[in-house]
């Protein structure tokens, strides 16, 4: 046991620093055991960690790290071979030695017999000492002892950076600021003395205007002052106070500034400090799932703030054992696909701007959206309809749900669903958005954007309810006001039009359930029908807030949740403003979630009372997202039920799921155009009459007649299209 405060803590970052060299040094051998230089690295690591331990009593410790040493010893005088035998051999002692200085930092008790304790039991030292004749018959790989049993599993606890080097001159910077500050506290009591004295005139004015009579002894004046005289007295000393308080501010605020950067730069480290705990996971992993694999690190000298290192540790954990787990395929399989045996994860970090950007990238398998889709629909998270209608990110995205999982099977890495939704929380607990690229057989990419700056965030304060409420400004797209009747109803949800696109939307005080009046338009600057749209962007989704108005940006420091609110829906913290009111920070992507579902019971409602008024179902079948979304709300204005589907096979499919009143098509579409789509419904006999409404940019004579030819019933170019064309078309072909 270490008894000594001081000294435990002394020994813990070191220790921490030897071991992550040992096994730094292990991972490189197991490469090159060949490498002189680094059997001299390893063994002055041990050797130093055994010094330490010595000094302190801890003989297990001592002894463990010893047999390292004499290993690494013999190895780097050649008297023992670095075989792949001998190299798990030494990886099984580092575990030990690891195990045992855990033990003494936790102050653990130590067996009765500590002096006397054996070596390591990962390593036969008549192995390290022996001459090379001895070694190949004496200690053949069979005979090795086995590694220690595994410690029992313990509760897993956060990943905290307790101790960070800091060199002098930062000291001395910081110093030299602190004095600084000592400097404007007292020009401040000098300034109390000012404002002292501007009260007692101002008394004295006071009553010299009340009696009529000047007062005889006014503060620092050793004759009488009268009427303007005293005024211009005041005066002066009011501009005196004003500059010299101007002044002390401004300096104040400088001197706060180079304060809170010096501090700031103290907090940076690299983000090897992290990166340097994931090259001994890829490879356990690897081998026990019977994989090749070689992580492959770039940006680890990048600095960053100590809290985006603790907070990151296990989002990136999670993503190179889900690159391990579910990308990178067995050797078998990767040669028979033409790739290496070996699978590459590369982590990688890189500056841009205000952010760093954090990505793990594997050569696996990639994302398959069929079993996205599949798992989605099975879990009920969105109907066959939306799913077909998502695009390919927003497809991607739904692997971040809590629970989902498309492996077939359960491991203790698979099939829980657990993992992904840890990453998606922490990246937007540090007001980070997530990214991922996809293609199939070729690999996956996930990228975390994270602010470089989590001490103070920018808020754009608006208005909703009566409530203050503020959005960071980096999830903020664009910001403006509209009108009401600018908000209008597309696919059955709320949208406005911004620079000509669509853009769907939601009330504010909706999406957070505010109560409706109870001064609901307190404080709202707007004209009744004026509305603030915040347009807000998490990934490649986004979305318009209505709110009653926009006030202002302005920079706050947020204060966290605290217990029993740790997680609250669409809020992530608590922020003082200049003005001394609290504002409720809220959270861009949680918004975005709840819209979703907001927007979802909205369409089952629509649909619900769809099917009671008994509406002519319409199956539109078009590929673009924004015309699809205009048919649709065309279709619908004219009393329709619309499903819609993205090409011709996905219209086939849905064709056959239950019976539709008429078909609108466009032509130009991938997988199976109009044209093919029309021929396939006329092949079939229960479709024969079904009306197929062709609306299309092919304008020409040529490709009416080729439309009419496969069996369309109506051709409407999209250049003269008139909606009321289309709705006529249909009431006259559609027989109720």
């Amino acid at each position: 046991m270490i008894a000594d405060a001081e000294l435990l803590r002394l020994f813990k970052a070191e220790s921490e620093e030897h071991l992550a060299r040992l096994d730094d040094g292990l991972l490189r051998l197991e490469k090159t055991p060949a490498d002189q230089p680094l059997l001299e690295e390893v063994f002055r690591e041990s050797h130093s960690l055994k010094g330490a331990a010595r000094m302190l009593g801890l003989v297990r410790i001592e002894a463990a790290a010893h047999g390292l040493e004499s290993i690494f010893n013999a190895a780097r005088k050649g008297e023992v071979p670095l075989t792949p035998e001998m190299i798990e051999q030494m990886n099984a002692a580092l575990i030990d030695l690891r195990r045992r200085v855990q033990e003494a930092l936790a102050a653990g008790p130590q067996p009765a017999a500590a002096a006397e304790a054996p070596p390591s039991p990962a390593i036969d030292e008549t192995v390290a000492t022996a001459p090379p004749a001895a070694t190949t018959t004496t200690a053949p790989a069979s005979a090795m002892p086995p590694p220690p049993p595994a410690a029992a599993p313990a509760a897993a606890e956060p990943f905290r950076i307790e101790t960070v080097r800091v060199e002098t001159r930062k000291l001395d910077d910081l110093l030299t600021q602190v004095g600084e500050l000592s400097v404007i506290q007292g020009r401040a009591q000098h300034r109390l003395t000012l404002m002292e004295e501007l009260l007692e005139q101002w008394g004295a004015l006071e009553r010299s205007r009340r009696t009529g009579r000047p007062e005889r002894r006014p503060v620092e004046v050793e004759t009488p002052v009268r009427g303007a005289e005293a005024s211009l007295h005041f005066g002066g000393l009011l501009k005196q106070a004003r500059d010299a308080l101007f002044d002390d501010g401004a300096r104040l605020e400088s001197t706060v500034k180079l304060l809170e950067d010096q501090v700031s730069s103290i907090r940076l480290l690299p983000l090897s400090t992290v990166f340097a705990l994931f090259p001994r996971m890829v490879r356990d992993l690897a081998r026990e799932q019977g994989k090749e694999a070689e992580l492959v690190q770039e940006g680890g000298d990048i600095t960053v703030d100590k809290r985006i290192l603790e907070e990151m540790k296990d989002p990136l954990m999670h993503l190179i054992r889900n690159a391990i787990d579910h990308g990178i395929e067995p050797p078998a399989e990767r040669e028979r696909l033409g790739k290496p045996r070996g699978g590459m994860v590369r982590l990688s970090a890189q500056r841009e701007n205000a952010n760093v950007l954090l990505a793990v990238h594997d050569d696996g398998r990639g994302l398959d959206p069929a079993a996205i889709r599949r798992e989605a629909k099975k879990r009920h998270l969105h109907d066959e309809a939306a799913l077909a209608a998502m695009t390919p990110a927003q497809l991607q995205q739904l692997i971040f749900v809590a629970g989902f999982s498309t492996s077939t099977y359960v491991t203790e890495l698979s099939g829980r669903g657990v993992g992904l939704d840890v990453v998606r929380v922490n990246v937007e607990r540090m007001k980070g958005t997530i990214r991922l690229e996809s293609a199939v057989g070729q690999g996956l990419t996930v990228q975390l954007r994270l602010p470089l700056n989590l001490a103070t965030t920018r808020l754009l304060l608006a208005s909703a309810g009566g409530q203050l409420f503020g959005l960071p400004v980096e999830s903020v797209h664009t910001s403006r006001r509209v009108r009401e009747a600018d908000v209008f109803t597309l696919e059955g949800r709320l949208a406005v039009r911004l620079d000509g696109q669509p853009v769907i939307a939601a009330r504010l005080k909706d999406l957070l359930e505010l109560p409706t009046g109870n001064g609901a338009n307190e404080g709202v600057a707007t004209a009744p029908d004026i509305l603030a749209c915040i347009v807000i962007q998490a990934g490649d989704e986004r979305l318009g807030l209505l709110a009653d108005d926009l006030l202002s940006e302005e920079e706050v420091v947020p204060k966290p949740l605290g217990a029993p609110l740790k997680r609250v829906r669409n809020v992530s913290a608590l922020a003082m403003l200049g003005s001394g009111d609290i504002c409720v920070v809220l959270n861009p992507a949680d918004l975005l979630r709840s819209a979703h579902k907001e927007m979802g019971i909205a369409e089952l409602a629509t649909r619900s009372e769809g099917t009671k008024a008994a509406r002519p179902a319409v199956l539109l079948v078009e590929d673009s997202a924004l015309i699809r979304a205009m048919e649709k709300r065309i279709l619908e204005d004219g009393g329709y039920e619309v499903v819609a589907t993205v090409d011709g096979v996905d219209a086939l499919n849905t064709l056959g799921s239950r019976p539709f009143a008429a078909v609108v098509s466009d032509i130009m579409m991938p997988n199976m155009n109009g044209l093919d789509l029309t021929a396939r419904i006329r092949a079939q006999p229960r479709h024969k009459e079904l009306p197929v409404i062709l609306v299309t940019s092919l304008a020409s004579d040529e490709d009416k007649r080729r439309g009419l030819d496969v069996g369309a019933n109506a051709y409407i170019p999209k250049p003269s299209f008139d909606q009321r064309v289309l709705l006529d078309t249909l009431k006259r072909l559609i027989v109720t």
